[in-house]
């Protein structure tokens, strides 16, 4: 009995040890969020975060050793959850086509929304590994439905599916600095139409 209560310890310990340093994670960077939402990224204080988070200063600086630390942890949880919400937008059975109108679409909304909020993600914090990660898997997401369209017709094949996605996320990347919803819809309608096939020019006859 001895034997099997002291197996079962340290499993036990360490599952609580790992909710307890998820726990005092996500209470910093929801607690970071709603601070950078209100004052922006400067002056921020492991103070301000500690008391924002509901935690002590000790038990926060056990887990991230200063401010820069802690808004790139967050950054990447932010960037992160963005690639998660792109990737749910589209709908599998779905043609590429539509998938791929989908996932711009919400791709310009978050950018919109980044851009009305402080222009967070264009911040020192977009240089690092995990925001090259992110813009690989993005890319990456972009290109195969750019791919697919372009195999069932519905998108030009006379560019590359790599072209064409560098294409999109940069012309997209404007949302950020459109004013409205509506300006958002005329841009991702705008993209769209520079991915689909180009009809032929007309033959001009001249007369004699």
């Amino acid at each position: 009995m001895d034997e099997m209560y002291y197996g079962l310890v340290p499993k036990l310990w360490n599952e609580t040890i790992d909710a307890h340093r998820a726990a005092v994670r996500d209470a910093t960077l929801d607690a970071t969020a709603a601070l950078v939402a209100e004052h922006g990224l400067v002056a921020l204080t492991m103070s301000q975060i500690a008391e924002k988070a509901g935690i002590g200063r000790a038990t926060l600086y056990k887990y991230f050793p200063d401010v820069q630390t802690i808004l790139v942890a967050w950054h990447e949880r932010q960037v992160t959850t963005h690639l998660d919400q792109l990737a749910a937008a589209a709908d599998p059975a779905d043609p590429a086509g539509v998938r791929l109108e989908a996932v711009l679409q919400a791709y310009a909304f978050i950018q919109h929304h980044s851009g009305r909020h402080g222009g967070e993600l264009s911040t020192p914090l977009h240089r690092g590994e995990h925001v090259d990660r992110a813009r690989q898997r993005l890319h990456r997401f972009v290109q195969d439905l750019i791919t697919e369209g372009a195999k069932a017709g519905d998108l030009r094949v006379d560019v590359s599916a790599d072209e064409l996605t560098c294409y999109c996320l940069h012309a997209l990347t404007a949302a950020g600095t459109l004013a409205t919803p509506d300006a958002v819809h005329r841009l991702v309608a705008i993209t769209l139409t520079g991915l689909r096939p180009q009809r032929p020019e007309p033959t001009r006859h001249h007369h004699s």
